[in-house]
């Protein structure tokens, strides 16, 4: 399955509603970044709310998710993250300095919003 990426205005807006396999999660990837490419979007919120825990794999890729939106000039906000994932990804190393962080999906949309100066 494929995770659906909607454009709103300049931005994309991801919900993540299952566990990630590490097929989709790297299908995801390649999908956000030639979304990004083809709307010329200048930012992503990735809501991770449904998602409970991740292991390292998919830890690894959301970290490069980041890492490469911001390379393609798209900031992003991550908004929803479980306890359980915020610990994986400490853990394991997954730095999020490159991302704006919120608690909610709403929030998240403001946050972008305001650093994009609109």
């Amino acid at each position: 399955m494929r995770i659906p990426i909607l454009k709103l205005r300049d931005c994309l807006l991801v919900s993540i509603q299952w566990e990630l396999d590490d097929q989709t999660a790297l299908q995801f990837q390649e999908d956000l970044l030639h979304k990004i490419h083809q709307t010329n979007a200048s930012g992503v919120v990735l809501d991770l709310t449904s998602i409970d825990f991740i292991d390292s794999f998919i830890a690894k890729v959301l970290g490069d998710v980041i890492e490469m939106s911001k390379l393609m000039g798209a900031k992003i906000v991550i908004t929803g993250i479980q306890p359980a994932v915020a610990i994986t990804l400490l853990e394991l190393g997954i730095r999020l300095d490159d991302a704006m962080t919120a608690l909610d999906l709403e929030n998240g949309l403001d946050k972008l919003q305001q650093e994009l100066g609109e």
